[in-house]
């Protein structure tokens, strides 16, 4: 038991290196926070929609479902060429609506076809696409096979994307709580105490949103509000007196432990819950990451906008500013390489000693 204990400690000492390793500036990967600012909607896994997405949207899986729509909202253009849809997988079922130029890249098929509204897009395809009318718009399908780098662009985004999300959920759980929910009957009042940066820490329990029906969220000038809930099983069906109106470019409701979630009222504030099966049948003002989604609810902009930096150490202090992206660090894409192979070398080392 020992050695297997040791060889656990060591991985966690590579993860705690991992997290520390920032993204060099010219990599042109998404990360931590910013993929909260970048994307409206992230699905790590396969997402089944019939509603609609006023921003962007990242899949790591399959897009399925119905009719649905993309970044019906005029945004401003991303930084980093970031389009309205970015699907790893396959497009399927009913066609999909993208529309103010927004634009598309999909690893896989484009098997539903695409209508392009508004004005001129360019879609990007690593396999085929069918039922699409190009007209005015750049459409180039069957990328994958003419250059090996697009699938391995998108996958890496894919993997980057879900390292960043698992690890800025498990760190945010981990800060001491600085601010107090207040239950008095059907009510609860969120009463941010921001520290010295801005940032505002709760501590509640899956429970403790069960006991209410209605919110009251007083940021008290928070930049960020971190609300950590505790519990494998989330129903948010609250409603939020005063509205839902600019909560979600502040707030991070965090659900570390979900492992499934279901959504039935209009939700203020970003959602983040990187490991949970979940299910909407209202809107998220906000942004929100999800395991994969069954989507019957809309998502609204509104995403998040704050300046939180995750602490360098669980536990310690939050502090805002940091990094220039305002994005929490993360494995440059080239450096997990090395830490895999040093981590296969420890395993190896651990496993030749016990031989001997």
């Amino acid at each position: 038991m020992a050695r297997f204990r040791t060889v656990s400690l060591s991985m966690a000492a590579m993860a705690a290196v991992l997290a520390a390793s920032p993204v060099l500036a010219d990599t042109g990967m998404i990360a931590g926070t910013d993929v909260l600012k970048t994307w409206n909607l992230v699905v790590l896994g396969d997402l089944t929609s019939s509603s609609e997405v006023e921003g962007r949207t990242f899949v790591g899986g399959n897009l399925n479902g119905n009719s649905s729509n993309y970044q019906i909202q005029p945004i401003a253009a991303s930084s980093t060429g970031t389009p309205g849809l970015t699907v790893v997988g396959d497009v399927n079922g009913g066609a999909k609506n993208l529309n103010n130029g927004s634009g598309a890249v999909v690893g896989g098929n484009v098997n539903s076809g695409l209508n392009l509204n508004g004005a001129a897009q360019t879609v990007l395809v690593g396999g085929s696409i069918s039922n699409t009318n190009v007209n005015q718009n750049t459409v180039n399908a069957g990328l994958a096979a003419s250059d090996p780098a697009f699938a391995q662009n998108l996958a890496q985004q894919k993997s980057l994307i879900e390292t960043s999300m698992t690890g800025l959920s498990h760190t945010m759980s981990t800060q001491a709580s600085n601010s107090d929910l207040v239950i008095s009957g059907n009510r609860g009042t969120f009463n941010a105490q921001p520290d010295s940066s801005g940032v505002a820490v709760f501590n509640i329990s899956a429970a403790d949103l069960d006991k209410i029906g209605e919110i009251q969220f007083n940021l008290n000038g928070a930049d960020t509000a971190i609300v950590n809930v505790s519990g494998s099983s989330i129903n948010l069906n609250d409603n939020f007196l005063g509205g839902t109106q600019n909560l979600g470019e502040h707030v991070i409701w965090n659900f570390p432990d979900a492992k499934d979630l279901s959504l039935s009222t209009a939700w203020g504030g970003s959602v983040l819950a990187p490991t949970a099966a979940a299910t909407t049948g209202n809107y998220i003002q906000g942004s929100a990451v999800f395991g994969s989604l069954v989507q019957n609810g809309e998502m609204h902009i509104g995403t998040y906008t704050g300046g939180y930096t995750a602490p360098s150490d669980p536990g310690t202090s939050t502090s805002s500013g940091g990094s220039s992206s305002g994005g929490t660090a993360v494995p440059e894409p080239g450096m997990v390489g090395l830490f895999a192979a040093a981590l296969g070398g420890l395993l190896f080392w651990r496993r030749r000693r016990v031989v001997v």
